[in-house]
């Protein structure tokens, strides 16, 4: 969605009239508003304008020259068709304006009239929004109004239906909208001389809602009336309504709803000090209020924020409250569809009418046996059968590492309760904060200060992947360049994970057996397990590892004796150690690809999942597993059981959510249009390479190694002078930055300019929210965001480096893809401008 402010002001109040259906009165109700605001008296000016973002239908009937006509308040319409069809039938022979245009222009048509205002002699302003048709009627792109304004998340009025019938359509409109995030301030329902009775029904039902619905008169019987007989009878009519007190408590409904709001907006951050503790914050650097940052609410790939003392507006002169900043974390990586995404909010409803939540041990609901299935069909792994689900990815981490423990100590006879027996795995990893997940990590600023903090395990160096000076590299850890070779560089990342033309690196399986001779051979350790990250190691510094090595770890692995070897249940069942595979961050697409694991060209004992799975809406993680591995808990003893659950154990809002995201992510992966610039960007230069990866190809191409983020903008970051390196892939970009000091965590390095991207933008430039670890910035975009968007985040990013300008950011017209460019910008500006002129 595109990159425009919610529509917040402090001297405007701009609510959106919305009708429950075509010919209920919406323009009729935003003429007795306008002319109650217009003879409304007291200490405040009132500055009155009524727009219509779009119009069908001959300009003579329009509802701007009626609003004109009757309240004499100044009109607007942004966009108009002579056809009186439905905006998307009306827009069908030329080319229509894109979702972004269109509330764009909206946007800068009540921005601009927020910054006419003359606050010496208190003018504020009113701008009356009306939509046309219902809430799910489509604007001229064919997106339902309801979803093509709700980035600008304006508050509404709804007209109820007071016809026939109108009960349902009022309230189902109603729901609608509260589905998408609007706030409702009024339902305003007009009496039909008490034949249908619908007002006095709705008042009743909108009372329980705890939204306030006001009943108001009807207009007179114009049959059999001459022109001028109708007009003085309107005009009559508009008159009176204006003062009756209905009216009245409507317009003072909306102006406590704009104050409350603004009252909470400045509040939040100070409440928020007194009562709320944050996580991974030391709370000691939260001196002042302004330090919290305020979401009032969020739609796409952005936040939208409110100003403080720290955000500079630049040239803005207006009262906006609120600016859009892209989530360049992606909500701490769990966004996969937007914020805000309708279709998994419809979801959840769905869900939670179906079944609320229901317990899930010795049961089964159709939600959660379809994710099961569509996870193990998605990682085309002969392996994986069974899938345990938990809450969150370190809760999953503990089941993972539960199971694998289990199989280890029963298949070698070990007693866990009284051995110490431990885990593999890579130096840099991180599994979650529960306190076994902990354990699985090496000492680090996460855990080393957590009390019962113990280690258990060992933890490999590796040689790791990046990009310097344009080139793709793979580097050993300083001072281990004996143990993992030379520097070694490579064309592309194609080149990387082609892993087996690259067939096999002695100098890996000598560190890794030499290692674990030491480990178990002459000190005697225990090991239960391997468990890592594949690919992408993520709070550890998005350190990607090279994939050859993790591939070789897993096969020195498993043909490795830890114990004196026992039968092998089948031909299937895990050997040497289980191994599993932390797809929490990198897996569902987060790399371009259902599962990183195929990227390895191997098959995990176990894989855990979240993050994505819920598209970001909910908290749901699954921990897949393989029939040897199931086995280890199977017997006549309850107590072999794997005894872990919770209350909400594969909870089917989650489930069902789930099963949509993984679903629109499936087809976002085999669309020939969605992720094909991404990949065309990444193509090498001597062709459509294709790696040979069996187990898990899917279709021609699908294992191309590519990126959401330009390829030329990548390179020319690898050679900033600030930067040491940078890696991409999927929708992953990190930028590792030069620090004299060190790096790691606890350096500040990136610090200033996550602050300068956040609060430093220039007018009209995309601000960001991103977070650091240590020297390393880094960035995530949603699988639905357009190139147009990300390239203006790319713009921004060069420019708080300071990087030189570069071709790939000369703006050009973007089309409906990216609803961004300037070209986009600069004709709904002048569209609004036109039609102001014309109303003036």
């Amino acid at each position: 969605m595109p990159r425009v402010p919610a529509g917040l002001w402090k001297n405007v109040i701009a609510v959106q009239v919305y009708g429950a259906n075509t010919g209920v009165g919406k323009t009729v109700f935003s003429t007795i508003l306008g002319a109650h605001f217009l003879k409304k008296t007291g200490r405040t000016n009132w500055k009155l304008r009524y727009v219509k973002p779009v119009s069908t239908g001959p300009a003579s009937e329009a509802d701007d020259g009626y609003v004109k006509k009757y309240a004499g308040v100044p009109v607007s319409t942004l966009f108009q068709y002579s056809e009186a069809v439905s905006p998307h039938i009306a827009a069908r022979d030329g080319k229509p304006p894109s979702d972004g245009s269109v509330i764009w222009a909206l946007h800068q048509y009540l921005n601009n009239e927020s910054g006419r205002l003359n606050r010496v002699e208190r003018e504020m302003g009113i701008n009356i929004v009306e939509t046309a048709g219902g809430p799910l009627s489509p604007g001229p792109s064919g997106t339902p109004q309801v979803d093509l304004f709700r980035p600008l998340r304006l508050p509404v009025v709804l007209v109820g239906d007071h016809r026939l019938g109108g009960i349902s359509s009022t309230i189902s409109a109603a729901e609608s909208l509260i589905l998408r995030g609007y706030d409702i301030n009024a339902v305003v329902c007009f009496n039909d001389n008490g034949k249908y009775k619908n007002s006095e029904y709705l008042l009743q039902h909108f009372d329980k809602w705890n939204i306030a619905a006001f009943e108001l008169p009807w207009i007179p019987d114009l049959e059999g009336c001459t022109t001028t007989e109708e007009t003085k009878l309107m005009r009559d009519y508009y008159k009176e309504q204006s003062r009756i007190d209905s009216v009245h408590r409507v317009a003072e409904r909306i102006i406590s709803c704009h104050s409350q709001r603004l009252e909470e907006l400045e509040s939040m951050g100070a409440r928020t000090q007194k009562a709320i503790w944050h996580p991974f914050t030391q709370h000691k650097s939260l001196l002042d209020k302004d330090d919290i940052l305020v979401f009032d609410s969020a739609y796409g790939d952005y936040f939208q924020t409110k100003y403080n003392k720290k955000s500079r507006l630049g040239s803005d002169a207006t009262d906006a409250m609120l600016y859009p900043a892209f989530d360049g974390s992606a909500s701490w990586w769990t966004q996969g569809l937007g914020h805000g995404n309708p279709q998994l909010a419809l979801a959840a409803a769905h869900a939670a009418g179906r079944y609320g939540h229901v317990m899930f041990a010795g049961a089964t609901h159709e939600p959660a046996i379809t994710l099961a299935e569509r996870l193990l069909k998605g990682m085309k792994n002969y392996r994986l059968t069974k899938c345990f689900f938990t809450d969150d990815g370190s809760t999953a981490a503990e089941v993972g590492i539960k199971m694998a423990l289990r199989a280890s100590c029963k298949r070698y006879e070990w007693d866990g309760s009284s051995e110490d027996v431990g885990i593999l795995g890579l130096k840099g990893s991180y599994h979650g904060d529960t306190i076994g997940a902990m354990d699985a990590s090496e000492p680090c600023v996460y855990n080393k200060k957590v009390d019962w903090y113990r280690g258990r395990g060992y933890w490999l160096d590796f040689p790791s992947v990046k990009m310097k000076k344009g080139r793709w590299v793979i580097e050993a850890p300083t001072g281990m360049e004996e143990e993992f070779g030379p520097a070694e560089y490579f064309d592309s990342l194609t080149d990387i994970f082609d892993v087996k033309k690259r067939a096999h690196s002695p100098r890996y399986e000598q560190y890794i057996t030499s290692t674990l001779d030491r480990l178990v051979k002459k000190q005697g350790r225990k090991f239960g397990a391997l468990v890592m990250e594949p690919v992408l190691l993520g709070a550890g510094g998005m350190l990607f590892v090279d994939p050859l090595f993790q591939r070789t770890l897993v096969q020195v692995v498993r043909s490795y004796q830890f114990a004196e070897l026992a039968p092998l249940p089948s031909s299937n069942a895990w050997t040497g150690l289980p191994v599993m595979f932390d797809e929490v961050f990198t897996g569902l697409y987060r790399l371009g690809h259902f599962s990183a694991a195929s990227l390895l060209d191997t098959c995990p004992d176990i894989s855990i999942h979240a993050k994505l799975l819920t598209g970001g809406l909910l908290p749901l993680s699954a921990t897949l597993a393989s029939s040897s591995i199931f086995q280890a808990f199977y017997g006549d003893d309850k107590a072999d059981a794997l005894l872990h659950g919770h209350s909400y154990t594969a909870h089917p809002i989650g489930c069902h959510v789930a099963n949509i995201s993984l679903q629109t992510m499936d087809s976002l992966n085999m669309s020939a249009q969605t992720w094909s610039g991404f990949r065309k960007d990444w193509r090498d230069n001597h062709g459509e390479t294709k790696l040979t990866i069996n187990p898990f190809r899917t279709t021609s191409g699908d294992h191309r190694v590519w990126s959401f983020w330009s390829k030329r903008m990548v390179v020319d970051l690898s050679h900033h002078p600030r930067v040491d390196h940078v890696i991409a892939i999927g929708s992953v970009l990190a930028i590792s930055l030069k620090d004299q000091s060190g790096s790691g965590y606890t350096s500040n390095a990136a610090a200033g300019l996550r602050d300068a991207l956040l609060y430093e933008a220039l007018p009209g430039e995309t601000r960001i929210h991103s977070r650091v670890l240590g020297n390393v910035i880094y960035f995530m975009a949603s699988m639905t965001a357009g190139p147009g968007f990300l390239r203006d985040v790319e713009k921004a990013l060069l420019r708080h480096l300071g990087g030189p300008p570069h071709p790939v950011f000369k703006r050009v017209e973007l089309g409906n893809d990216s609803e961004q460019g300037q070209e986009i910008e600069r004709s709904a500006e002048e569209n609004v401008e036109q039609r102001r002129e014309g109303a003036d």
